[in-house]
This record gives structure tokens, sequence and C-alpha cells, in this order.
């Protein structure tokens, strides 16, 4: 028996879309700590790791190890028929398949039938970051859309009191700086000074995702290594942390 429940469609809108930037199917693997999701694009260039342990639910059931995949546009479309305010209830069936309730005075119930999946969760990578920048989910936004008006990727510079952005194509190029006591910066710790370069598109999707649930992210990198961005689903610790490879012509 598996059985979550959540106070609000949030958490499960923006975890819809997020997985949505990278795959077609989904596998979620629910235990007795919580339920879990990790999966990898085609291209092997993004990850994305959920983790929503059992304080995060308002209520949670899980007496034995259960997987269950379907399909990501499934999942987007019936999220997608939730409001903020509905609870969502999903619970697994004794055939192959999970219902999802969306409750608030209007109750839904829609079943929906799973897809047999032989693939397992996609390694995660041991990775030590020398700089860690915790901004406002706004900012990065906005520089990323900066960037973008005349570059498709993004060098990320950090240094002890700032951080710097920039990009360049045959168009022209863009930059711009972050300072370390800059509002939109809450936090900058940085062990060694780190430069790598990056897809726009990739961190564009994924913060557009993230954005229901989360004001704030935790981005961390070192020189020609992945960047992770954390970003919190709820106070109770649900997270999903978002890997993306460097831009080889770093």
């Amino acid at each position: 028996m598996f059985f979550a429940k959540t106070n609000s469609s949030s958490e499960w809108k923006a975890v819809a879309a997020a997985v949505k930037t990278l795959v077609e199917e989904a596998t979620f693997e629910a235990s007795g700590e919580g339920l879990s999701f990790r999966a990898m694009d085609p291209s092997h260039v993004a990850l994305v790791d959920l983790s929503w342990p059992v304080v995060a639910f308002e209520k949670y059931e899980c007496d034995k190890p259960f997987k269950f995949s379907l399909r990501v546009e499934d999942l987007v479309k019936l999220i997608g028929r939730s409001e903020t305010k509905d609870s969502v209830e999903i619970t697994s069936t004794a055939e192959d398949s999970i219902m999802m309730r969306l409750v608030n005075g209007y109750k839904r119930e829609f079943t929906v039938h799973l897809l047999e999946s032989t693939s397992g969760a996609a390694p995660l990578p041991k990775l030590e970051f020398d700089v860690k920048a915790t901004l406002t989910k706004t900012i990065f936004e906005k520089v990323l859309s900066d960037i973008s008006v005349v570059a498709d990727q993004v060098t990320i510079q950090a240094s002890k009191e700032k951080l710097s952005f920039s990009g360049k194509s045959d168009i022209g190029q863009a930059s711009i700086q972050l300072e370390k006591n800059d509002a939109d910066v809450l936090d900058l710790q940085v062990g060694a000074e780190g430069k790598a370069t990056y897809s726009i598109d990739y961190l564009i999707s994924i913060t557009k995702a993230m954005g229901g649930v989360s004001d704030t992210l935790l981005a961390e990198f070192s020189t020609k290594k992945p960047i992770r961005l954390e970003f919190k689903l709820n106070e109770q610790g649900a997270r999903a942390h978002y890997f993306l490879a460097p831009r080889v012509s770093d």
C-alpha cells in the first residue's frame, strides 16, 4: 500500500514541470523514508535528483518499496487540472495503476495506468564544489534572460567578492556582475575562484519549472565542473537538485 498526500498542488506542479524538461517517462521510487526520483536527459548533459522525505507530506504510508512509472505528459496534464489550494492524494491500486485525487471542496479522481520500466535510477555525481552562492530566483532568471539576448551559453565566474556572468556570439557580448553585498546575493562562499560555461536554455528551463515553489536557489560549481542548483520544494525538507554539465568550449 502506497499513499501520499500534500496540502497543495504547487510541489507536484513544480516536480512535473522539472521532470518534463529532461525526460518523457518518469519512474518514482517510494519507500518508508519518502519519495524520490532521479533521471538524466537522453544526451547525458543534465540530471534531476528529487528527494521528498516523509515529514514533508501531510500524510504518507508505504509498507514496502514501490516504484511507479508514467508518461510525464500524463502527469503534467493531471496535475494541471489542480488549483494551488487543492490537496493532492496519490494511492497505489490493485491493478497496474495509481489513483490521483484532487480535493478542495470540489473532488476529482483520476486513475492512471502505469508503464513498465526496466531502467534504474541514474547514478548521482560525486562532486565537491569551490563556489556556493545563494541567490534570489528572480535575479538568476533576469541574468540568464539578459545574457540569452546575445548568447546561448553563459560563463559564470566567482571570486571572493562577486559573481560575474558573461556571454558572447556573432551578435555581440554581454556581461553582468553581482557583488557579494547585493540584496539579491543572499550568501556567497568561495573556497577557490571558479569559472565554467553552461547552456542557458537548460538553466532557464529548470529555473522556470521550479518557479512556483522556491523564491531562492543555491548554485554550486567549480572550474570546468558541473553546476548544481538546489531548489526547496517546501520548508519541511523536500528539495530538487539539478546538475548540468559544463560546455566543453569553456
